[in-house]
């Protein structure tokens, strides 16, 4: 994996020749699957040798994990370790909500014998393993020009909401991570008013993860089904109760054309292209909007690419610069690992 022009990371130990050759443990934790892969470092890239997925509840704890990946692998001698986590880093420490772990920079370096150690927020790490995507990797939902001339959004819609950036500083692109998923979700139709105030029984403050994430789809859902009163086919229940939420109503919208799953789909993609509009305005994302996450991947053949377009650049006074502005669909569900491995490769001098 080589990095890609297009991405041009303010990584300035790609020029240190002692950066080659280095073994390094990329691990992407999540709620439900923690993936740890094993890369070796060299012309300014990575090539991963071996790659795990791991069930993250049947652990105590990542060391848990990492012992395994390395007992099961037969690794020796590994010197560096990167890792994504689901929740903000401070001071090399982290307690993702999700995980449930108290995580520790310094633990896996006493414990483990790393010579480096770095944790990411899970978007920004994904930012960086952005950097060795393929162009094929890339599907233009809305194309005008090139990602480096600007700050780039990036919006990761998946068990939770994830919301990254990149600063362009005339020259590199420097990711950022946010929390901005959990700033607070606001109504706009009648219906929508409706929506929010059911959600506000059930949460009080409602955030935009509460709309856009794997539950937000769900929460979508039963508010068509138990609010606006749309029919649910008993066999749908029955698969929900049995299957991937997600992957079984983008089945029963798409394979049965299921009325309330189609609505659910397109209620979730209008308040995605709203929530989308929102981070670039935040962030004067001129450079570009990069869309990732589970849910965009799973449904992608679904997207209405021009419809997705026209929601996306409604605004008071900014639709000028917001029609401008290149959308890309991120089809790489590794790139959080991968930018683990790449950030601890090269990062530092």
């Amino acid at each position: 994996m080589i990095l890609n022009p297009k991405f041009p990371l303010y990584l300035p130990g790609v020029k240190n020749g002692s950066n080659d050759n280095v073994s390094i443990i990329g691990a992407n934790l999540r709620e439900d699957i923690t993936t740890l892969g094993y890369f070796v470092s060299g012309n300014g890239g990575l090539e991963i040798k071996i790659q795990n997925n791991y069930p993250t509840k049947e652990y105590a704890s990542f060391s848990e994990i990492l012992k395994k990946f390395i007992q099961d692998n037969q690794l020796e001698n590994v010197k560096r370790l990167g890792m994504a986590v689901p929740g903000p880093v401070l001071n090399g420490k982290s307690s993702p909500a999700r995980l449930g772990w108290n995580l520790d920079v310094e633990e896996y370096k006493r414990d483990l014998g790393f010579e480096k150690v770095n944790m990411l927020n899970d978007q920004e790490s994904s930012a960086y393993g952005m950097g060795l995507l393929e162009d094929s990797d890339l599907d233009p939902i809305y194309t005008s020009g090139h990602l480096e001339n600007g700050n780039v959004a990036i919006l990761a819609p998946g068990n939770g909401l994830g919301e990254a950036g990149y600063f362009f500083d005339g020259k590199y692109l420097r990711p950022f991570a946010t929390e901005g998923g959990h700033s607070e979700f606001s109504p706009r139709t009648n219906v929508e008013v409706e929506f929010y105030q059911f959600l506000n029984n059930l949460y009080g403050i409602v955030s935009w993860e509460n709309v856009l994430s794997k539950g937000g789809l769900f929460n979508i859902y039963r508010f068509l089904r138990d609010v606006k009163r749309h029919p649910e086919p008993e066999w749908l229940a029955e698969r929900f109760s049995n299957g991937n939420f997600v992957e079984e109503l983008y089945k029963a919208a798409v394979e049965e054309d299921v009325l309330i799953c189609k609505i659910a789909l397109d209620t979730f993609l209008e308040f995605l292209a709203r929530e989308a509009n929102n981070l670039t305005l935040k962030l004067k994302a001129t450079g570009g909007l990069l869309i990732s996450g589970d849910i965009p991947q799973i449904i992608t053949d679904y997207i209405n690419k021009d419809k997705f377009y026209e929601k996306f650049k409604i605004s008071d006074k900014m639709e000028e610069m917001l029609r401008n502005i290149p959308i890309y669909l991120n089809r790489n569900p590794n790139t959080a690992l991968i930018g683990s491995a790449l950030y601890t490769a090269y990062y530092h001098e």
